[in-house]
């Protein structure tokens, strides 16, 4: 199974474009910080991760002002260029 419940802070936003379908596409550079339990032993994480949003979701994220706090949902897919990760966005919660 392929599927992601991220917390993160919207840190930047592209120009929403569209797909060759006419499907409105957003690309996000989304900041996560958080403290896990790894080998019984408290680790501090902070990462920032590419994401896409297609469709009603772009439109949604592209109303929100950078710097606001998201939950969301989604699965990890190869960049467009096949080197590093990026987060498919699927779903917006207000909470989990």
């Amino acid at each position: 199974m392929n599927r992601v419940l991220l917390k993160a802070q919207l840190l930047e936003r592209k120009a929403l474009r569209y797909t060759p379908a006419g499907l409105p596409a957003l690309d996000l550079v989304l900041k996560h910080e958080s403290q896990v339990t790894e080998a019984n032993l408290p680790r501090k994480v902070q990462l920032e991760m590419k994401a896409v949003a297609i469709g009603d979701i772009a439109q949604a994220l592209n109303r929100q002002p950078i710097g606001c706090d998201l939950n969301v949902v989604g699965f990890l897919g190869a960049t467009r260029s096949g080197r590093g990760v990026l987060l498919h966005i699927t779903e917006l919660n207000e909470s989990f």
